[in-house]
């Protein structure tokens, strides 16, 4: 019997949205991979096959772009092509054996059941003690913190709770891809703001004052940063948390990858905030432990916003995977373990980095050099009329002729550049590299 034929179709855009590259597979033989381009909402129509509309709610929501160029890279990997994928946006390390360790006994003792909404205190408690050491000021407590199924989850509870209809959040951009559509879902507004590229496109209090209004109700911070590497210095942070402060914002810090960090210890809010009143930090052990798929993150948040985060939550998704709670905790109480393992790690990604710069740079390609995280940030050529997303034409012709994933920066609202990771082989990122290098000369870029 023939397999069953499943075409999903273009929609039309929404204008205030950038087009988003990605690839979607067709429901065919595995074989063939019939894998196109395609922009896509949700609610796009299947060949007229159901009479399904998109709620409102999620009416002019996007699926995630890292996502889709990860699984484009893997669909055409099973269809036999030899695709080097620089698109992933995990560690390409095993969980550390002593977690693992752990998290067997942890099964084998039967933490199969249901927890707290909130997680285990023994996980929120060590969670709490790391933080109360990072602020060095007010004593960070247990029930300041949720434990959530990934960061992702963390962020989305504080969005969600935090703002609302008729209210702007400053997002620096290029920026995650997920924070513009938590916002959305959340009905408030993100507002892209762009730093300057002498500064590696980091956020100044100027540039936060000019994309303000009187509806600006707060922000969100990632250091080091998903796509470009950059990390703000402490000083740097001092000042945009001083300017937040005067204006009663709120500060969202995405710090999921600040372990990953290049020239000493990325410094956290909690190191430099005087006050955790309007600020809540999110992190996890996703990208430091290498623990991508054990989904846990967490938040840390003033009482009353941590109780209300953990209503939602409790509506949600309840408690986050027993098991991997466990798990999480044997990575947070092992500090010399979990040392060994981290910079072991880091400094893999150290020597990646410094080889595929080295490449880049030789070949004078517009680079941002990563302090932090494990991402290039590539320059590909200015938005034009006859190519409004130049980023994502160069992602899609080096996956057709050169066999090598990247992620288009159209995904993290900055269509004239590439994100390239460095988790991956050495000889991978190094061979990519050198494909990337080769595609521009070519095309004339």
């Amino acid at each position: 019997m023939r397999p069953l034929l499943l075409r999903v179709h273009p929609v039309p855009l929404n204008p205030r949205q950038p087009t988003l590259w990605r690839g979607l597979v067709t429901a065919r033989k595995i074989a063939t991979a019939d894998v196109k381009y395609s922009p896509r909402r949700f609610g796009s129509p299947i060949d007229h096959m159901t009479s399904y509309a998109p709620s409102t709610n999620i009416a002019e929501l996007r699926e995630s772009a890292t996502i889709a160029a990860s699984a484009r890279a893997k669909a055409l990997r099973a269809a036999g092509r030899p695709v080097i994928d620089l698109g992933a946006g995990e560690p390409d390390f095993p969980t550390p054996a002593f977690v693992m360790a752990d998290a067997h006994r942890a099964l084998d003792a039967g933490a199969t059941r249901y927890t707290q909404v909130e997680g285990i205190l023994p996980l929120r408690e060590i969670i709490a003690e790391r933080a109360s050491a990072l602020h060095g000021g007010e004593r960070i407590t247990a029930d300041q913190v949720i434990v959530t199924a990934g960061t992702k989850q963390a962020l989305f509870n504080a969005c969600f709770s935090v703002f609302g209809t008729g209210d702007e959040v400053l997002v620096p951009t290029p920026g995650w891809t997920s924070y513009y559509e938590m916002l959305a879902l959340a009905r408030a507004t993100p507002i892209a703001v762009r730093g300057a590229r002498e500064r590696q496109l980091k956020l100044s209090p100027s540039d936060l004052a000019r994309s303000s209004t009187s509806r600006t109700r707060g922000l969100i911070l990632n250091s080091p940063c998903n796509p470009t590497g950059a990390v703000y210095s402490r000083d740097q942070l001092s000042d945009i948390v001083a300017f937040a402060a005067e204006r009663d914002w709120w500060i969202l810090s995405d710090e999921i990858y600040r372990a990953i960090s290049y020239d000493g210890e990325a410094s956290s809010l909690l190191s430099v905030a005087s006050s955790t009143d309007r600020l809540v930090v999110v992190d996890g052990v996703a990208k430091s432990f290498a623990m991508t798929g054990w989904r846990i993150g967490w938040s840390i948040a003033p009482r009353s916003l941590t109780r209300s985060m953990a209503a939602l939550q409790s509506h949600t998704t309840s408690n986050a995977t027993t098991i991997s709670q466990h798990a999480a905790l044997a990575a947070l109480s092992n500090p010399a373990a979990a040392t060994e393992a981290i910079a072991t790690m880091v400094g893999e990604f150290k020597r990646r980095r410094d080889a595929a710069l080295e490449l880049l740079q030789a070949a004078s390609v517009d680079v941002i050099e990563p302090q932090g995280a494990f991402y290039l940030y590539i320059r590909i050529g200015d938005v034009t009329h006859e190519d409004p997303e130049p980023g994502t034409t160069f992602a899609r012709r080096l996956l057709e002729e050169h066999d090598v994933a990247v992620v288009p920066g159209a995904a993290f609202r900055s269509p004239e550049w590439i994100r390239v990771s460095y988790a991956a082989p050495a000889e991978q990122v190094m061979e990519g590299v050198r494909r990337i290098i080769a595609a521009r000369i070519s095309w004339g870029l």
